[in-house]
């Protein structure tokens, strides 16, 4: 042991002692009192993988508050740097890299410094542990981890002289605990197994199945009649990787492309267990589980481009004065004017109840903390009640009339399945090509007699068939969907995902046809849906105290119907013929 003065650059804490940090954990008095006189490398960012990075040393000093360091620069330029850094109170804050920690619960009872880093200043003046590696013992408390940083927000002071006391290092780190251990007098293993034995009575050999003994000695003290240290050397060491030894997992990792796997398959090779531990956890790239659904896009347009009213109950009239006898006639004189004939036409419409209930256990709610579950279930319910009710405006709910949960279509009218009255339905011959199909929907318009220009909603086969027609050269007819919307006469083209495939059975010449659904054409603002001021759509939360869930339902008690006569085509082509 000897003393000598040194001249310090700067100084600060490296650590503090009781500070407790954002994990729980607390640093306690003396855990590092075996650095106490010792050089260790100062470096930036705790960046150990380039000579360039070493900024100097420090010499530490054990305290009861903590472990103080005194910083000396060297004269590379990084460190001549780093000191303009410092004088100038740019750089005000210090921390460790440490490893062989020992923790007894949350508390941090032992470790080496290896280094102490200059970093940037954190908003949190506290101690912060950052664990990579934790393996924990078998029948006991104590924990024993690879490496930390720990970072206390203290500042630096400046330099000056200090007489330090240099301690003689009494065992190398290579050294295993036996070889340690080996080292104590007589007198001093005694106490060693007294305090064993005293930590067993309070803990391990109350276990259940615990197979250590402990014995009353002649004198009256307790004995251990288990040696710790009875293991093999190599079993105390701790096991760790060469630089060549990473340097062959690295070679591997460059042949099959995967560091992981080929990490993995050293694992047996140099006795790392449970590697699966230093690999971190797989993280969700979307705030939101991602729905599995069909295309919606169209939905928001059918529900917007209805006609809405605030009464439920739709009553349509319409006046025929199609009929030769409602036409204006010639006079002759003398003889007897006849009068017009109009054929008056009536439909009434009623509402039905559309739902979509949910449940969660209140359990569930508490413990989902990623994300708000019950905001995103109803927006899952609206969502899918939105899509239910624009399907069953267009073509239907699909489901059996038998089924329960069918929407009514006399409440709900579906235009695909609507009176040639107001939906004019074309059917096309079985042999005709997609191009004589377009003719026809095009000779088709003139039946129809809804507002405006109206739009074709189809499926995404039928469209991409349209859009692959070529010209004699090979180019493509119509190269956008706009341009094929004007071939057809349309204002735009819907895609629908739920008219794919979409067939029925009809009559025609009194032969059972099947027929398959190519498109609608309408403009939707002759689509009227009535809902009563009770009527709209409405969401209702309740509790049940018995079962400990919460119960969700979204409901709509509407109607809807084509209230103008022939303003929808509902175009279809034969597919086969009984």
């Amino acid at each position: 042991m000897k003393t000598k003065k040194i001249n310090f650059d700067f100084s600060g804490y490296a650590t503090k002692n009781n500070l407790k940090c954002s994990d729980g954990r607390t640093i306690q008095k003396d855990a590092f009192k075996d650095n106490d006189g010792q050089k260790v490398p100062l470096v930036w960012q705790h960046f150990h993988d380039d000579p360039a990075n070493v900024l100097g040393h420090a010499v530490l000093e054990n305290r009861e508050d903590g472990v103080y360091a005194y910083c000396v620069f060297n004269d590379t330029d990084a460190g001549k740097t780093a000191k303009q850094l410092v004088q100038h109170g740019d750089i005000d804050s210090l921390s460790i890299f440490a490893n062989k920690l020992i923790e007894k619960g949350k508390t941090v009872i032992h470790g080496i410094i290896r280094e102490v880093s200059l970093v940037l200043a954190r908003a949190n003046p506290g101690a912060l542990i950052d664990n990579p590696v934790l393996q924990h013992s078998h029948g006991s408390e104590t924990e024993v981890q690879d490496e930390a940083v720990i970072f206390t927000g203290e500042k630096l002071s400046a330099g000056g002289t200090k007489d330090f006391i240099d301690h003689a290092s009494s065992a190398g780190d290579d050294k295993t605990l036996k070889d340690v251990f080996d080292t104590l007098s007589e007198e001093q293993k005694t106490v060693v197994y007294a305090m064993l034995a005293h930590a067993l009575e309070d803990g391990s050999d109350e276990s259940e199945g615990s197979t250590k003994k402990i014995q009353h000695s002649d004198k009256g003290g307790k004995t251990m009649k288990v040696n710790a240290f009875d293991k093999k050397d190599e079993d105390q060491k701790v096991k760790s990787l060469t630089h060549a030894q990473f340097q062959e997992i690295l070679v591997d990792a460059q042949k099959c492309g995967s560091f992981r796997e080929a990490f993995l398959a050293h694992t047996q090779t140099y006795g790392i267990e449970n590697i699966d531990y230093l690999f971190p956890d797989a993280k969700t790239v979307t705030p939101t589980p991602e729905m599995i659904m069909r295309r919606n896009e169209w939905v928001g347009g059918v529900i917007a481009g209805t006609h809405h009213t605030p009464f439920s109950r739709i009553k349509s009239t319409a006046a025929d004065i199609t009929a030769d006898d409602a036409r204006a006639k010639g006079y002759v004189k003398g003889s007897l004017k006849k009068e017009e004939v109009i054929a008056l036409l009536k439909r009434i419409t009623t509402p039905t109840t559309i739902y979509k209930k949910q449940k969660l256990d209140r359990d569930d709610i508490i413990d989902i903390t990623d994300l708000d579950v019950v905001a995103w279930l109803k927006a899952e319910m609206r969502m899918m009640l939105d899509e239910e009710l624009a399907r069953a405006i267009l073509v239907g709910d699909g489901r059996d009339a038998e089924d329960d949960d069918k929407i009514s279509e006399t409440n709900i009218r579906p235009i695909y399945k609507d009176d040639d009255l107001y939906a004019h339905h074309v059917t096309i011959a079985a042999d005709k090509d997609i191009e004589e199909v377009m003719d026809d929907i095009v000779r088709a318009r003139k039946n129809y007699k809804g507002t405006g220009n109206p739009a074709l909603y189809t499926d995404a086969k039928t469209l991409t068939d349209m859009l692959l027609i070529k010209d004699t050269t090979g180019r493509r007819i119509f190269p956008t969907v706009a341009e094929l919307a004007s071939c057809l006469r349309v204002s735009k083209i819907v895609e629908v995902e739920v008219m794919e495939d979409l067939t029925r059975t009809v009559t025609i010449d009194d032969v059972e046809t099947i027929v398959q659904l190519k498109g609608i054409i309408v403009n939707l603002s002759d689509y009227t849906v009535g809902a009563d001021r009770g009527g709209v759509i409405s969401m209702f939360d309740d509790f049940d105290i018995d079962y400990n869930q919460y119960k969700y339902l979204l409901e709509t008690r509407c109607s809807g119907a084509l209230v103008r006569p022939k303003s929808a085509l509902v175009i279809e082509q034969i597919i086969e013929e009984d």
